[in-house]
């Protein structure tokens, strides 16, 4: 049995935004020794960087950054896309930012674009972790980030936006999700896959469904990084 391991980042193996704890870091090191680790992420390479290190990085067999359209072994770059949001998009987003009715925002980029993709926050980039928590609360009460998602799918058929780590919604042609990175795994392949946002309009839901439709492995619905942690213990025990 070919097993590959698959790992969201965000809310997977670190807090949002966050970095990876130390101690999980050193498991999550011998893990990476002892199997074959797959990163896929909505974030750029140098933020993933900052959240589990460039050794922890460096030990997973690929990394698929802005959900598989920039990805990575190590320092060599495999594949890099290049897309634009049309300007219509755009000023859909930037109207919902402006509408939203959580005020409290400091945050100095709501639109940000990366490798094949667009993260889109209402909060914007670099606000305080005190104003980050606020939004949380206020979005689970919401649902804002969710229905601006449907609005945005309902407008652009052809585009396709996610709910991504506690803040942010990841917009991306249709089809260049993370289900994209199947492209690489074989038939014979047994893959398990980790991550955190695998409800209706998550980031991860479109990998966690192309594995159950092509009958390729197994998901594993996790609620933070401890989750993670104490799941991948409990299979370690499972396997011996």
């Amino acid at each position: 049995m070919n097993n590959k391991f698959i790992f969201d980042v965000d809310g997977t193996l670190t807090p949002s935004r966050g970095i990876i704890d130390p101690k999980f870091k050193e498991y999550l090191n011998s893990y990476c020794s002892a199997n074959e680790v797959y990163l896929v992420t909505g974030s750029d390479k140098s933020k993933t960087i900052e959240q589990i290190g460039e050794d922890t990085y460096n030990l997973c067999k690929r990394v698929y950054q802005c959900s598989g359209s920039d990805v990575y072994e190590g320092d060599n770059s495999i594949l890099k896309s290049v897309w634009e949001l049309p300007a219509l998009a755009r000023t859909f987003l930037i109207s919902c930012e402006y509408e939203s009715q959580f005020t409290e925002r400091t945050g100095i980029r709501h639109i940000e674009e990366r490798s094949g993709m667009v993260n889109f926050s209402v909060l914007g980039r670099g606000a305080a972790a005190e104003q980050r928590a606020k939004y949380v609360e206020y979005d689970t009460v919401k649902n804002e980030r969710i229905n601006i998602a449907s609005a945005f799918n309902t407008m652009f058929p052809k585009l396709q936006a996610t709910v991504g780590g506690e803040t942010g919604i990841d917009i991306a042609p249709r089809g260049s999700d993370k289900s994209q990175i199947l492209r690489d795994f074989k038939e014979d392949d047994t893959i398990h896959f980790y991550g955190d946002a695998m409800f209706e309009g998550g980031n991860d839901k479109p990998l966690a469904d192309a594995l159950r439709q092509y009958q390729l492995g197994f998901s594993h619905q996790v609620r933070d990084w401890k989750h993670t942690w104490e799941k991948l213990r409990e299979h370690f025990i499972n396997r011996s």
